[in-house]
C-alpha cells in the first residue's frame, strides 16, 4: 500500500516510487507532474541521459525524431546519440554509418505483439507475402534492438537499452547489418529502445537488404514495434517498406490522457496519435487482408485504465475498426517494479469495451494475468 502525494489516498495501485495516483495526474497535473518529473530526472541521470528534451537557446536542431530537441552548445540530445560538439552536431549513432544497436535471429514464430495478424507466424498473405499456408518453421527473423529511445518509459521491460545509450556501445553500419540476411531470414523486425532515434540507419538497412533479396529473389518482409516518435517523413517511409514487403508497424499506444503520458513516459502523446492517424488513413485502403498498421496498449495497474482504453479504442476505430489492438498484460519492471500484474478483471473489462469499437482486439501476456 503507497500513498499519493498530492491527495493521501493509499492504495496497492499507487507506486511508491512515481508518487501520485491516476486521478490526481488527471486533474491535478501541476502539483503531480512536478513529482513524476523529478523521478525522470533521477532516472536517466543514471545514464548520464538529459532530463527533458533541451530547448537550448541558440541551439543546433537535430531533426532526428519528433521530440524535436534543439541542443545548446556542450549538450546532448534526449537520447544520448547526438551533442553539439563546439557549435557542430556530433551524432554517435542513428546514421547509414553507424547505428547503437544489438541484433539475433529469433526463429519463427516468435513471441511478437503482432504475431497473430503476422505471415511470419499465422502464414497470412500466403504465397505473396509467406513461405508457408502457416508458420514459417525453419525460418528467422532478424531482430534489431536499438540501443537509444525517445521515450523514458517507467515501466519500460527493455531497460537495459540505456546502457547501450550512455557509451554508445555496439555500433554497426547498416551495411553491416544487412549483411546479416541470409536465405533463411524472412523478416527484419526493428524494435529497441526504439527505432525512431536511429531512423536513417533503419531505413538504409532495409533499402540494402531488400535489394539483395530482390537480385536473389528472396521473401524479405520489413517490421516496427515503435512508440510512434518518429518524424512524419520516416513515418512514411516506413510504412512504404512495409506496404510493399508485407510487414507491418506496431503503434505502442502508451496511453490516451497527455498528462499521463508525460507522466509515465515524460514525453507528449499528440506526436503519436498523430503519426499513427496519418498512416492509418492514408494507407487504410492499400493492402487487403493483412494489416499494415497494428497497435498495442499496456495495461499498468493503477495507471491504464478502462477509460484510457476506451479512448484509444474509439481513435482507432475512427480511422479503421479493422485495425487489429492487442492489450497486453503487465510485468513489473524497471521503475515501477512496485505495481502488481494486471488482474483477469482488469484485462477483461478493457477487453469487453475494446470490441464495442474494433474487430480485432486480442489480450497478450495472458499467463500474466493475476
Amino acid at each position: 500500500m503507497a500513498r499519493c502525494k498530492v491527495c493521501g489516498i493509499q492504495s496497492s495501485l499507487v507506486s511508491a516510487r512515481l508518487g501520485v495516483c491516476l486521478e490526481c495526474i488527471r486533474s491535478k497535473p501541476e502539483e503531480a507532474l512536478p513529482i513524476c518529473d523529478l523521478l525522470h530526472a533521477k532516472t536517466r541521470e543514471t545514464y548520464d541521459l538529459t532530463t527533458k528534451p533541451p530547448r537550448g537557446e541558440h541551439g543546433l536542431e537535430c531533426g532526428q525524431c519528433a521530440n524535436e530537441c534543439v541542443i545548446g552548445f556542450g549538450q546532448k540530445g534526449y537520447c544520448g546519440l547526438v551533442e553539439n560538439e563546439q557549435g557542430k552536431l556530433l551524432r554517435h549513432g542513428g546514421t547509414a554509418e553507424k547505428g547503437v544497436l544489438q541484433w539475433y535471429y529469433d526463429p519463427l514464430p516468435t513471441n511478437c505483439v503482432s504475431w497473430w495478424v503476422c505471415p511470419g507466424c499465422t502464414g497470412s498473405g500466403y504465397p505473396r507475402y509467406a513461405h508457408k499456408p502457416e508458420a514459417e518453421t525453419g525460418y528467422s527473423n532478424l531482430a534489431v534492438f536499438y540501443g537509444s529511445c525517445s521515450a523514458d518509459c517507467l515501466f519500460c521491460q527493455n531497460w537495459h537499452y540505456r546502457k547501450l545509450a550512455e557509451k554508445h556501445q555496439a555500433n554497426l553500419s547498416a551495411r553491416e547489418l544487412a549483411s546479416k540476411v541470409y536465405k533463411e531470414i524472412s523478416c527484419i523486425c526493428f524494435f529497441g529502445g526504439d527505432p525512431s532515434t536511429q531512423m536513417p540507419h533503419a531505413i538504409r538497412t532495409s533499402e540494402m537488404a531488400l535489394t539483395k533479396a530482390m537480385e536473389e529473389k528472396q521473401l524479405l518482409r520489413i517490421c516496427w514495434e515503435t512508440n510512434g516518435l518518429m518524424l512524419p517523413t520516416y513515418a512514411d517511409q516506413a510504412a512504404k517498406l512495409s506496404l510493399k514487403t508485407g510487414g507491418n508497424i506496431k503503434f505502442d499506444i502508451k496511453t490516451w490522457n497527455p498528462n499521463l503520458n508525460v507522466a509515465l513516459c515524460g514525453t507528449p502523446n499528440q506526436p503519436v496519435l498523430n503519426n499513427f492517424r496519418k498512416l492509418g488513413q492514408k494507407y487504410r485502403n492499400q493492402r487487403h487482408g493483412l494489416p499494415l498498421l497494428t497497435a498495442s496498449t499496456l495495461l499498468t495497474p493503477g495507471y491504464v485504465d478502462v477509460d484510457e482504453v476506451t479512448n484509444i479504442a474509439k481513435f482507432i476505430s475512427e480511422i479503421d475498426t479493422s485495425i487489429p489492438y492487442t492489450l497486453l498484460g503487465f510485468q513489473p519492471a524497471y521503475v515501477l517494479s512496485d505495481l502488481p500484474t494486471t488482474s483477469k478483471k482488469q484485462a477483461t473489462e478493457c477487453y469487453k469495451i475494446a470490441k464495442e469499437y474494433l474487430d480485432n482486439v486480442r489480450i497478450g501476456n495472458i499467463h500474466l494475468l493475476s
